[in-house]
């Protein structure tokens, strides 16, 4: 399955055979109608239709077909009248006018104080005979094409987004590799600078006179040890490596991951955190101020992913 991104932008024209811009569109019977959609990212699948009053029939239609095609992401659906908004005149046909003509006629016979339709009217029903059921088709057809567009944009963009996170997930395991034989060496300095010091506390104490020296040596070790336990990263770093496989094997598998994604970039974080804290030497500290920027640079681009 493919990656797919939070952003996108689509639009399409069904019916008349041309978009509102001129250009070609989908041929279908009934009147033209344009679909725009666009969506940014969000934490859900949140919706807003803009529909003419004539459509808002369709609502439950609509709302299905996008939860069916979209999981997550702020979404605007509009629908309009390609003819409308290009401002043109509608055409009543003849056979359309002589029924109507037909009707008034009826209707005038039965009711003589009846007014006569004026020509807005005339040209509103002309509009709406017979063609309600055709200009839902057109309307539905339009809204399917454009979130087709929309899926497809969603998906290059999520390929785009893919990308740059394997990027950073080689580069955040170039930095762990980089950490990794530092470890021992900086445990072992640090083990050595303890066991100076605290020989150099008992010297200005004078606790040497006192207690037996294999006592003191085995003390010095034990504390040597714990402190050498606290600044031991090792653990970390396979922690952060884990989070990296299964960032990678999320990726590869596509599908709907944003959440699990945005996830493990709070682990990773975490772990760069304890990293740093835990430093006891410069190159780690470098280190782990560079993987908190490459995290930051992977956090912005899950939230965008769908």
């Amino acid at each position: 399955m493919s990656v797919y991104s939070m952003t996108g932008y689509a639009s399409a024209s069904v019916g008349a055979g041309l978009r509102a811009d001129g250009t070609p569109g989908t041929t279908a019977p009934g009147p033209a109608v344009s679909a725009e959609v666009r969506s940014v990212n969000g934490r859900f699948l949140d919706l807003a239709l803009k529909l003419p009053e004539e459509w808002r029939g369709l609502e439950p239609a609509l709302r299905e077909m996008v939860a069916a095609s979209i999981k997550r992401g702020k979404v605007e659906l509009r629908l309009a009248s390609a003819r409308d908004s290009a401002g043109e005149v509608p055409q009543p046909g003849t056979e359309a006018l002589l029924r109507l003509a037909r009707t008034e006629a009826m209707v005038q016979g039965w009711l003589p104080k009846a007014a006569s339709l004026s020509v807005h009217e005339a040209l509103q029903w002309c509009r709406g005979a017979g063609g309600e059921q055709t200009a839902d088709e057109s309307a539905l057809a339009a809204a399917r094409e454009a979130l087709q567009g929309l899926r497809a944009a969603r998906e290059r963009e999520g390929a785009r987004l893919a990308a740059v996170l394997i990027e950073r997930v080689a580069h955040l395991r170039m930095l762990a590799a980089r950490a990794e034989p530092l470890v021992p060496a900086v445990v072992q300095r640090q083990r050595e600078r303890f066991l100076e010091r605290w020989n150099e506390a008992l010297a200005a104490s004078g606790a040497a006179n006192s207690v037996p020296t294999q006592a003191l040596q085995e003390r010095a070790l034990n504390e040597a040890a714990a402190f050498a336990i606290r600044i031991d990263v090792a653990e970390e770093l396979a922690r952060l490596a884990s989070h990296l496989d299964e960032i990678e094997r999320l990726l590869k598998a596509g599908g709907e991951l944003g959440k699990r994604l945005d996830f493990l970039i709070q682990e990773l974080h975490r772990e760069a955190n304890t990293l740093g804290s835990k430093s006891a030497a410069l190159e780690l500290t470098a280190v782990s101020v560079d993987m908190k920027v490459a995290i930051e640079q992977m956090r912005e681009q899950v939230q965008n992913i769908e």
